[in-house]
């Protein structure tokens, strides 16, 4: 996401199933070689090594996690009789005003649920240091940065493509497959003008929250 409000992918790899800690440096170099001089902040889904890899290149740079995908991992551990209970239960959590809200609320919910599902507890209190950052922010922060269910959607529409081909003879085959099917998300501009927008309530919080950091041109 762009300080002009415009959403782009900067592009495209293909890990090796290496070190993964490395190439996730190898790409945040790449990116910043390129022009990413900053990055404000940074929201993963719990990818290993990425976090790492991010404050490495941005040392200043923020790192959010998915509090979608932390919702979405909780229900691996309850039984689909309880989900509701417990999306009820954790809504405080990630609502909270402080931080310091966030953890009285969780320790309410490890005492409903702890004994119950501690798989529950442990998946929390292992994000909690990536999960707490942006309830240093304003409603309008949280909004865009409290998920990737951006990138999801582009990541569905991505194995659509290559489920429908099925397979490659080679990786740059695959690439190809995966690129015309990102040149063919928004054709019109009609869903980038949209979210361009929903942008600027956002623009306007980051400006002040990351002040002296946000200028116009820069990421």
């Amino acid at each position: 996401m762009t300080v002009e409000g415009t959403r782009d992918i900067l592009g495209l790899w293909a890990g090796d199933g290496g070190e993964v800690a490395k190439f996730w440096f190898s790409v945040c170099t790449e990116l910043k070689n390129r022009g990413v001089e900053d990055v404000l902040m940074a929201v993963c889904d719990g990818l290993t090594g990425l976090p790492d890899a991010i404050n490495t290149v941005w040392p200043k740079t923020v790192v959010q996690t998915c509090v979608v995908h932390l919702l979405h991992n909780s229900f691996k551990y309850a039984g689909r009789q309880h989900y509701d209970a417990i999306a009820k239960a954790l809504k405080p959590v990630y609502t909270a005003a402080t931080e310091a809200a966030a953890e009285q609320r969780f320790l309410e919910f490890t005492e409903a649920w702890g004994e119950q599902y501690p798989a529950i507890i442990r998946l929390w209190e292992n994000a909690w240091a990536e999960f707490v950052p942006f309830l240093a922010f304003d409603a309008e922060i949280r909004k865009v940065v409290c998920s990737t269910n951006a990138i999801e959607s582009i990541n569905a529409r991505i194995l659509r493509a290559v489920r429908a081909r099925g397979h490659f003879p080679n990786e740059q085959a695959a690439l190809k497959c995966v690129y015309l099917a990102v040149m063919a998300l928004d054709p019109t501009g009609a869903g980038q003008r949209r979210w361009t927008i929903r942008w600027k309530p956002a623009l306007n919080a980051f400006d002040l929250a990351f002040e002296g950091r946000l200028t116009t041109g820069r990421n």
